[in-house]
Formats: structure tokens, C-alpha cells, sequence
């Protein structure tokens, strides 16, 4: 429930994680990571969590909850090696495993 789950976070310190790994066939080398994001939350009033959902409806997000948007509005800071890791895919993180498979990504 989206309601409960925003209830439960506000005014909280929450510590979001997105894993990753990259598997080379050709060498069979694999690195796998984890990346935390920290989100601090603010102390929102029910009134506010209802009407954020009723506009942004993230729905299908971890914790009922976006960086992006409206949702940038409920989040009192945020840390974290990269912040594309609090949205799905921890990019600054593969890009290096890819550096190290000899990858040049640039």
C-alpha cells in the first residue's frame, strides 16, 4: 500500500539499494556490486502523501516513491555515489565494470 509505505518514511533516513552485476562470456570474468542511495524523507502530513500519490501515482516505484518530478518534493536530501542508481540502473558503477573488461565507453 502506497500510503503505508510513504507513512512509514516520512521523516525518515531510507537507504535504497540497486545491484548489478556484468558477466564477460569471452573471459568468464564476472563483477557484481550493490550500490546504496540514501533518501531522507520529509515529515509529511497524510494530506500531503495522499495528494503527492493522487498526482504523481508512482505507483510502480520502490517505496512509492520518485526522485524525479513532484517527487522531488517529498525528499529533504538525498546521497549517494550515483544518483542513477536511486532510479534503476547504477550508470557511473557500469561504466567502470565495463572499463575493466577493456570496454571504452567514451
Amino acid at each position: 500500500n502506497a500510503t503505508k509505505q510513504l507513512q512509514l518514511m516520512r521523516g525518515r533516513e531510507v537507504t535504497f539499494h540497486s545491484a548489478l552485476c556484468l558477466y564477460n562470456a569471452a573471459t568468464g570474468n564476472m563483477q557484481a556490486e550493490v550500490v546504496p542511495y540514501l533518501v531522507r524523507f520529509r515529515a509529511l502530513t497524510d494530506a500531503q502523501i495522499e495528494n503527492y500519490l493522487n498526482k504523481e501515482q508512482p505507483y510502480q516505484c520502490a517505496g512509492s516513491a520518485k526522485s524525479e518530478g513532484l517527487g522531488i518534493a517529498i525528499i529533504e536530501r538525498m546521497l549517494g555515489e550515483d544518483p542513477n542508481a536511486l532510479i534503476g540502473l547504477p550508470l557511473i558503477k557500469l561504466i567502470t565494470m565495463l572499463q575493466n573488461e577493456g570496454v571504452d565507453v567514451i
